[in-house]
């Protein structure tokens, strides 16, 4: 997760270990029975209800409640992350979000992330027809009113019934106590649709504002309003800063108003507000609109967005020509349907399934879709285009690339193949393949694309992927020290360089990043037939042995003169002083390339079992306050990405039971495990850690997404029928399976004994049954060969240089 603000604290003493039992004991006694890892014990009919009514989008709207599982977060002041997740009506990886908000960003983004929604919130301030990656910043609002208003940011707020809030995939409801009303949401690809449903009033309002940066509001005629929000980055910004509001009847009255920053903090006149005026500039710049309704009178408004307020127009009347709320609402549940039978699972809970196909759904929340084919959009060059295919926005590669964009291969390759030509295209626009954040993950998205079997001029893709990787002038942050030293430095500050200090370069976790990077790289340079290229980038891929300690057994940042930084405590977290939003014990286990390499580097299997305990079983202690850092077992963090493959590295330890066991703890405590049934641990990241949930819970995780491999966990459904894109079936049994036997006994894959804790997509390219006999005690000799391990950079029993 990566957010604009951060807050660590001081520093604390070094944490005692603790063993490794304990953690079995409280992994076999601490998930409670409603919990979300629970499956059900026997073959259970499949529900009769269908996937799309299992999805509730409310979920990742709510924190978790747990003090043991929050740790010291969130610091005081601010509210506790969720997963920052909408339950706003849209259509799958669309740009046009119809959503509640409830949280005044135009004042302050209380968590650091302009989210638009937060669970615990009690009143409601409006509902936006926009789109953006959470919603915070969409434009123009759009609040129903009865009686008295007043002008943004002091929106006219009302206390929902939550009792009455319900959401589904393309749509949300809820009834505004304080004004009697009720709101209905549904979208279609470009277009929001919303009913208000008023009671009997002179004094319906609908009040319709531009944000903070204003721009410019037109009432045009008694039942259209349009107008163009300042500022804005048209590249980035499929919908426009335009847009198009049309209502369902004719206005009884209107005006337009602004704020006025010349006399704001004083009360009366810190507002422009004339009735019957049409047309306003400023900041807030809106119009208010009024009904006389009769109980029960429904007023509804579309509004859809472009680059002028002609497209808009346009979109608006070629995608919602009528009034046709049902229809819409139809249309776009039935396309949230055609995703989510794409997997079918048998057994678990109730609330299981809810959790299961709400986080699926979430995992559609990027990249988001800028143009169909045909379609104008505007391209990293600021230049309009028209789409020679369907061209999708930036992949956040640093939270997706990690598994969500495995999830698209599996079940939408022609997707991803049009994802990937839409990553090479703005790469020939900005002149550098994207990046996200620090790493410089595309890499993974093409070299696990290629390993996958989806067809790609891969040649082209590499050309930019190389010039990011050798280029210093690119993307990649201090890559000129990182080629020259094979690790990139901290600068310590004056002071106690612990936290709360949180600037930086982030140097050790940049450095794992980067080596990361270059494993891939090294795959499709060799795979192009690019030796040189192929072994240079292998070499680079070990460079994060050279920010490895063994004097203190954990990856530490270094100073430019290659001392390492001192004080160290792995126990706390930085923002980007040495790592990046996480602690020392965190950022260990970032080597997905290399965990053999890593393995040895603390010592072999027994020591590296060991570590991977303490890590699990080591209470969390830290002083400084990591937002992020949401979610514990132990020092593990579910709520943040940089760990969160740990879970499932015990696979190339020996000890694949233990991942069974953890994998089903962390399904349990960290999603839905309050009080609402609804939180998240930590942000969402646009779909990362509800793919987390998704591909867990069907029983496997890919933990190092550039490789076609995928670790076994422990599915908590007795059944997973995964359509995949190809048209072919992966088919997982769990037989005995219940909350108790969490544990695999034995394995087959397509009827033939199966040893591996781990598969590729070799294994299950033409359809798979993998059938998994579990039982309530481990199986520890069950995948424990040396040679059962997934693959490595380091062969086994290598000599390390």
């Amino acid at each position: 997760m990566h957010t604009s603000s951060t807050r660590p604290a001081s520093r604390t003493s070094p944490v005692l270990h603790h063993r490794f039992a304990a953690l079995l004991v409280a992994l076999a006694i601490s998930v409670p029975a409603s919990g979300a890892g629970h499956a059900r014990a026997g073959n259970a009919p499949p529900s009769a209800v269908q996937s799309v009514d299992e999805a509730n989008p409310l979920v990742g709207t709510a924190p978790l409640d747990r003090q043991e599982l929050i740790g010291n977060a969130p610091p005081p002041g601010e509210p506790l992350y969720s997963g920052m997740t909408s339950p706003g009506a849209s259509l799958p990886q669309s740009a046009t979000e119809a959503t509640p908000v409830n949280l005044n960003v135009d004042l302050s983004y209380p968590a650091g992330v302009g989210m638009s929604y937060y669970y615990p919130r009690p009143t409601m301030i409006g509902f936006t027809g926009g789109g953006s990656t959470y919603g915070g910043q969409a434009s123009p609002m759009i609040m129903p009113v009865v009686g008295d208003w007043t002008v943004p940011p002091d929106y006219a707020q009302s206390y929902y019934d939550k009792a009455s809030e319900k959401a589904s995939p393309g749509y949300y409801t809820v009834d505004l106590a304080t004004f009697h009303t009720k709101v209905e949401l549904t979208a279609t690809q470009r277009t929001s649709l919303m009913r208000f449903t008023f009671p009997a009033s002179h004094r319906s309002n609908v009040i319709i504002n531009l944000r903070r940066p204003g721009g410019d509001m037109e009432v045009v005629d008694d039942h259209t309003i349009r107008g163009v929000a300042a500022g804005g980055r048209p590249e980035r910004d499929s919908d426009g800063s335009w847009f198009v509001a049309e209502f369902s009847r004719p206005f009884a009255g209107f005006g337009t108003f602004r704020a006025d920053h010349d006399h704001e903090g004083y009360g009366i006149g810190d507002a422009d507000v004339q009735q019957d005026r049409r047309a306003v500039s400023g900041s807030y710049a809106g119009a208010y609109v009024t009904f006389d309704t009769k109980a029960g009178e429904q007023v509804l408004v579309k509004i859809a967005h472009g680059h002028s307020a002609d497209e808009a127009e346009q979109r608006l009347h070629d995608e919602e020509p009528d009034w046709d709320f049902e229809r819409v609402h139809a249309k776009a549940r039935e396309a949230w349907a055609q995703i989510l039978d794409r997997v079918e699972v048998t057994g678990g809970t109730p609330k299981q399934r809810m959790l299961f196909y709400s986080t699926l759904y979430h995992s559609f929340a990027s990249p988001r879709l800028l143009a169909r084919k045909g379609e104008h959009f505007t391209g990293a060059d600021g230049k309009v285009q028209v789409a020679g295919y369907d061209r999708y926005g930036p992949v956040p590669f640093w939270d997706t690339g990690r598994n969500q964009i495995v999830l698209l291969m599996l079940l939408e390759p022609k997707v991803v193949q049009d994802i990937m030509h839409s990553e090479l295209d703005r790469a020939r626009e900005r002149g550098y393949m994207d990046t996200s954040f620090h790493g410089d993950h595309a890499v993974f998205l093409y070299d696990g694309a290629w390993q996958r079997g989806i067809p790609f001029d891969y040649a082209a893709a590499y050309d930019y992927l190389r010039k990011n990787a050798t280029d210093p002038k690119g993307p990649r942050g201090y890559l000129a020290e990182y080629m020259k030293n094979g690790w990139i430095s901290d600068i310590v500050p004056p002071g106690n360089p612990s936290p709360p200090y949180a600037g930086g370069k982030a140097g050790a976790a940049t450095t794992l990043e980067y080596a990361w990077d270059d494993h891939a790289l090294a795959d499709v340079a060799s795979r192009l037939g690019k030796i040189d290229d192929a072994q240079m980038f292998e070499r680079r891929a070990a460079n994060y042995r050279n920010v490895f300690d063994p004097s203190v057994g954990f990856m530490r940042g270094r100073t430019a003169d290659g001392q390492w930084i001192s004080p160290f405590d792995p126990g706390e977290p930085y923002y980007n002083f040495m790592m990046k939003e996480a602690s020392g014990w965190s950022t260990l286990w970032l080597v997905p390339h290399d965990v053999q390499g890593l393995m040895d580097l603390l010592g072999g299997r027994d020591a590296f079992n060991a570590k991977l305990d303490a890590f699990f079983s080591t209470p969390y202690t830290a002083k400084g306050i990591c937002r992020d850092c949401t979610g514990l077992i132990g020092q593990y963090v579910q709520g943040n990405q940089p760990d969160q493959q740990a879970a499932y590295l015990y696979a190339w330890s020996g000890q694949p039971w233990k991942t069974q066991a953890l994998a089903r703890r962390i399904l349990a405590e960290m999603y839905g495990s309050d009080a609402s049934g609804y939180a998240f641990p930590g942000m969402d990241d646009q779909g990362s850690t509800s793919s987390w949930y998704v591909l867990s819970a069907m029983g496997f995780y890919p933990v190092d997404p550039s490789t076609p491999d995928y670790i076994l966990g422990s599915p908590i459904f007795d059944q997973v029928r995964l359509h995949m894109g190809n048209g072919k079936v992966l088919e997982i049994d769990a037989l005995n399976n219940s909350t108790r036997n969490m544990y695999i006994q034995s394995a087959t894959l397509n009827g033939k004994p199966w040893n591996k804790p781990w598969f590729s997509q070799a294994d299950i390219a033409e359809g798979a049954k993998l059938v998994l006999t579990m039982g309530p005690e481990p199986n520890k000799s069950w995948g424990a060969d040396p040679d059962d391990a997934p693959p490595s950079m380091t062969p086994r029993n290598a000599k390390l240089k």
